[in-house]
């Protein structure tokens, strides 16, 4: 494991050949006074919601392998019969036949996101031309969006974790059990993520954890950002009125969108939550970021839960923890740039420095306001979401009894067993 705090090695310090757990200690103290920062916020990406066992992927595949998988289909070489085509053969071709549009070219094969704003731009174009034929291309490049909208939405509500294995929501529940450490008192955390599932609302709703998302509204929940400035309290003395805020409440904020989100013509929050399988056809299932302007709807809530982002990160005191994500969205990475050049706010990131140009030119940087915490050992990978919430983020104190228990119970078992082992 690795911890550089700017070009400090915080490990320097231990003796050589320190255990995993010597280091563990180390990381998870020192994020024990960050979690009792004035400004807490999570960013959290795909990485998250991928969990591997036994070679299984039981959650939802990161970017690179989800964009991988979608190449498979398309080029229909790996394809079972009963599988669905979400794009065919005939509608690439014509794609590329007709606009030019390659979708196995390197700069969009490895990236779906960057797909869809391709194709998000096309469509645009298509609509805005004078030209009847490159018009009439307009309804080819809505049928191949609807496909790559399809595939997604299907990666993130089919799966192991549809079918009653609850390995990444568990994982999630720890996650925002830990935020209960924090002081009453302190503003509540932020939890932003690019993510599309439903893994952070499942695990809130399960633990009952009361958290604000950005919907107002019982019957119908619409999308209304002025929900994020209302606080949740209970009252303490009915005579005196006296109210206080309620503990452990979290705001979250999905700047991408959600597998859940619809768009509606109708109403003055035209996005809305939907307890119903949302089709891809009709529906704008998710918010795909891109470059351009949308129509207002669409600008709004990317547009407003950006601008939540922005507000907190360069909030007095401010922190932000990365989690899974790795600087590929230039639109996060620029907020971040900003809350670097105030001196109170530190950027913490779970990743190898090592990993693209992003990270590397942020280690250069040598900031002791700028963390990497990285490293393998065994199976053990200190940047991935199960070994941070499972042994680096800080705990509650039944939770250390728990702990205590459990290791002094794992201790006795394999003493016992080597006692047996001895007498065999």
């Amino acid at each position: 494991m690795n911890f550089l705090k700017g070009p400090r090695n915080e490990f320097e310090s231990l003796k050589e050949g320190s255990s995993w757990e010597d280091k563990a200690d180390i990381v998870q103290r020192q994020l024990a006074e960050v979690f009792g920062s004035k400004n807490l916020s999570f960013l959290i990406g795909s990485g998250c919601s991928s969990l591997r066992k036994d070679k299984l992927e039981v959650g939802i595949p990161t970017m690179g392998p989800l964009a991988s998988e979608f190449q498979t289909i398309l080029s229909n070489t790996l394809v079972e019969e009963d599988e669905e085509a979400f794009v065919t053969a005939q509608q690439e071709q014509e794609l590329k036949d007709k606009l030019g549009i390659d979708l196995s070219d390197d700069d969009v094969k490895g990236n779906l996101e960057q797909l869809m704003a391709v194709l998000l731009n096309a469509h645009q174009f298509c609509k805005a031309s004078t030209k009847e034929d490159i018009k009439e291309a307009a309804a080819l490049v809505e049928e191949v969006m609807t496909g790559v909208k399809k595939f997604v939405l299907s990666k993130c509500t089919v799966g192991p974790f549809s079918q009653g294995n609850d390995s990444v929501v568990a994982l999630y529940q720890k996650f925002y059990r830990s935020m209960l450490t924090r002081s009453r008192g302190l503003a509540p955390p932020w939890v932003f993520t690019t993510n599309y599932d439903l893994f952070n609302e499942r695990a809130m709703d399960r633990s009952g954890i009361p958290y604000s998302n950005g919907f107002s509204g019982t019957i119908e929940r619409r999308f209304n950002p002025a929900s994020y400035r209302l606080a949740l309290a209970e009252q303490l003395d009915i005579t005196s009125r006296r109210w206080a805020a309620v503990d452990g409440f979290v705001h979250f904020c999905k700047l991408h969108g959600s597998v859940n989100w619809i768009e509606e013509a109708s109403g003055l929050f035209p996005i809305r939550e939907t307890q119903s399988e949302a089709d891809a056809a009709k529906d704008r299932v998710m918010i795909y970021p891109t470059p351009t302007k949308q129509n207002a709807s669409f600008g709004s809530p990317y547009s407003d839960m950006f601008r939540e982002f922005q507000r907190q990160v360069v909030q007095d005191q401010s922190v932000l923890v990365v989690i899974g994500f790795s600087f590929g969205d230039e639109h996060i990475n620029n907020i971040i740039f900003q809350g670097l050049t105030l001196p109170g706010f530190r950027l913490i990131a779970f990743m190898d420095p090592d990993t693209n140009d992003i990270s590397r030119s942020l280690a250069n940087l040598g900031d002791p306001r700028i963390w990497f915490v990285w490293g393998q050992e065994g199976e053990k990978k200190a940047h991935y979401f199960d070994t941070i919430v499972q042994e680096l983020l800080p705990t509650s104190a039944d939770q250390k009894v728990d702990q205590a228990i459990a290791k002094a119970l794992h201790t006795l078992v394999s003493k016992q067993q080597d006692d047996k082992d001895g007498e065999g």
